[in-house]
């Protein structure tokens, strides 16, 4: 294990839904192709180049939805009540061990503001992950959530990324208000093909399980499509030294005919 990586960020089992109802991905473990690469990985006990993944994730949401109190505590295990905004987009890097091969999640904090709207969104494309953050003591705020989406699957039109729909300031609501609240959140979240999680970057009730998820869902997508292409460029290799062979032995036998 890399000495960097923190042990919450250690996954060696596929991490769960928030809720098994509010999840377009089912999947109860890592695909066999992920496995087979993985196991490849540590063969080699070494790292190679080709092994550093990475995976963008971009988070947008209304002004002080919380989207920089999550990164804050997912990459610093720190929370500050004092409402700071965001200018523009920051940008945080959080290092994982999954399968004990290292994953990076670039993760990318944008503002909430519309006068940013033109800055913020060149950093949309390219996005593995988009989370969709709105406050859950601010109901009005869940309303905003597609547009925001509209928004960010249109700079990454061909690409399929992941999307969380993730309700914050959950220790601000009562059990009641909460349990209304997360209905209308479902329903929207099935309806964006999202999943929905609720939490709470106060308490950190969430949080970590939360960023664990989208590394281990991008992460899986990313080996098993590494995986793929290397098997269709071995056998376009296999295939070109075929033809390549084929080629030398008619040479060869227009040389013997001569």
């Amino acid at each position: 294990m890399d000495e960097t990586v923190l042990e919450e960020r250690v996954i060696n089992k596929f991490p769960a839904p928030y809720c098994l109802e509010s999840s377009p991905w089912l999947q109860p473990d890592f695909s066999y192709l992920t496995k087979k690469q993985c196991a490849t990985f540590q063969d080699r006990r070494k790292i190679t180049e080709e092994w550093l993944k990475i995976s963008k994730v971009i988070i947008l949401g209304d002004v002080a939805a919380g989207k920089t109190c999550l990164v804050n505590r997912c990459c610093r295990n720190f929370f500050e009540s004092t409402y700071k905004s965001t200018i523009g987009v920051d940008f945080e890097v959080e290092k994982f061990s999954i399968l004990s091969v290292p994953f990076v999640l670039q993760i990318w904090d944008t503002a909430g503001q519309e006068r940013f709207k033109s800055i913020v969104q060149s950093y949309y494309r390219g996005a593995n992950v988009i989370l969709i953050v709105f406050d859950l003591s601010n109901f009005p705020s869940l309303f905003n959530c597609k547009k925001w989406l509209d928004e960010a699957l249109g700079a990454n039109s061909g690409s399929q990324p992941f999307v969380f729909l993730v309700g914050t300031k959950k220790d601000l609501v009562s059990n009641v208000c909460y349990k209304n609240i997360r209905a209308d959140a479902v329903k929207l979240a099935k309806e964006l093909n999202a999943e929905y999680w609720g939490v709470s970057s106060k308490s950190g009730k969430n949080v970590n399980k939360l960023f664990c998820r989208v590394a281990a869902l991008s992460f899986d997508e990313i080996i098993s499509k590494g995986f793929e292409s290397d098997k269709r460029c071995i056998a376009i290799g296999d295939r070109l030294g075929d033809d390549r062979s084929l080629t030398k032995e008619k040479k060869a036998g227009r040389k013997c005919c001569k």
